[in-house]
């Protein structure tokens, strides 16, 4: 397949403006702001249906005003500091979280390429030769804030979510990272445009060549560490309400813990976004190329639906991470760190060498898929023998133990 011509000359030509940049940036961060304000409508919707109860239906009709009122009543909250804590630090703990997860939003690719008024306009803030790399930077970087602020408040609950924060982004963050390291081996590039391009076209007219297709178990183990990188269930161990109060966030009140909830949802967006792109084809639609093949510009209403794709595929991630959140237990600790090195990062390490050497023999497409199957079924019997290996062990010293009393 070709490697489409996100980085030809003619594309990046059509760089914006200072002003168009600017007019993109704000427009970005509203769009942003009120999906996130009613994700979380949306998510209690969720919650009431899955749990048979009545879910948020009072402000406005069917409740649609919601996310208004809960702004008002943090913005009216008393904004409450503590006298122990590290002022300096609780305060930049918020602000560090926030951040990251907006300017993640500056490289992902979410409508290509239009024309308005005769001029060409990029719908990405920046267009970057690493922005799959930035990414994961970013995202790695907001989990420093959930430990500077839980440290900060200096109470036993916000620093045991501070210590489990920094220790769930060192296991997740791993097999996250040679996830990443899989597909832009397949697309032959770290730039987000070219990924999603990469995946434009049809197998027997009908299946578009989305990588999760072929990268089936890529895509799981992505999955399962946007939900610990998002502290999402059943991976919110850093704010475990039945153990740790609300962990990290515990000793903040008004804006300050509006702004953990706010970044919480947008990572999570951010996250989502990225998914489409590494596995749904980003802004595709169906087989259509990312951009279209050498970067031929398109039609602002065109742009617009493309807008819409990207949200779109990134909302029916959302959903499933809804979906889990509210019919899984939350993980032990020791759970949690198990799957992580025992199974996730043995899994995506055994997925670069497999897609490595499906490259270098130029196998067709559905090689990578027996791949992926071949890799899922070595991890399932290596994890199966280490268990049961574990298991007897634990049996042992439990006879062992019963003997001696």
């Amino acid at each position: 397949m070709n490697r489409i011509v996100f980085d030809n000359p003619l594309l990046l030509a059509a760089a914006n403006g200072p002003l168009a940049t600017l007019l993109l940036i704000v427009g970005l961060i509203i769009v942003m702001l009120t999906v996130v304000s009613y994700l979380i409508l949306f998510e209690r919707w969720i919650a009431a249906q899955i749990q048979d109860r009545v879910g948020p239906n009072r402000a406005g009709p069917f409740g649609l005003l919601q996310p208004v009122a809960d702004i008002v009543k943090l913005f009216i909250k008393e904004d409450f500091t503590p006298s122990h804590v590290d002022r300096k630090l609780y305060w930049l703990g918020p602000i560090w979280v926030i951040a990251p997860a907006i300017i993640g939003m500056a490289v992902l690719p979410i409508g290509g390429t239009v024309v308005v008024a005769g001029h060409a306009f990029r719908l990405q803030v920046a267009s970057i030769d690493v922005a799959a790399l930035f990414l994961l930077m970013t995202g790695s970087m907001g989990v420093y804030g959930l430990v500077v602020g839980g440290w900060a408040s200096d109470t036993k609950y916000s620093v045991l979510g501070a210590l489990r924060s920094a220790s769930q982004l060192i296991s997740y963050e791993v097999p996250a990272g040679l996830v990443v390291v899989s597909i832009v081996l397949v697309a032959g590039s770290l730039r987000l445009e070219t990924i999603a391009a990469h995946q434009a076209g049809l197998w027997w007219g009908w299946l578009p060549h989305w990588l999760i297709f072929t990268q089936p178990l890529a895509f799981l183990i992505f999955i399962v560490c946007i939900l610990a990188e998002c502290n999402r269930l059943p991976f919110d161990l850093p704010e475990a309400e039945q153990e740790l109060i609300g962990g990290f966030h515990t000793e903040y009140s008004s804006m300050k813990f509006g702004l953990f909830f706010l970044a919480e949802f947008t990572n999570a967006v951010v996250a989502s976004l990225l998914t489409a792109v590494l596995f749904l084809g980003g802004f595709g639609f169906w087989g259509l190329a990312g951009d279209q093949p050498a970067g031929v510009q398109t039609q602002w209403y065109f742009g617009l639906a493309r807008v819409a794709v990207s949200f779109g595929k990134a909302g029916l991630i959302i959903l499933l991470m809804m979906q889990i959140r509210w019919t899984l237990p939350r993980f032990r600790f020791d759970q949690l760190a198990k799957l992580a090195w025992q199974v996730l990062v043995p899994a995506s390490l055994l997925l670069v060498f497999a897609n490595g050497i499906v490259l270098w023999l130029h196998a067709p497409p559905w090689a990578y898929l027996l791949g992926n199957v071949a890799v899922a079924l070595l991890v399932a019997v290596g994890a199966w023998l280490l268990g049961g290996r574990v298991t007897g062990r634990q049996r042992t010293l439990v006879l062992a133990e019963r003997s001696h009393a």
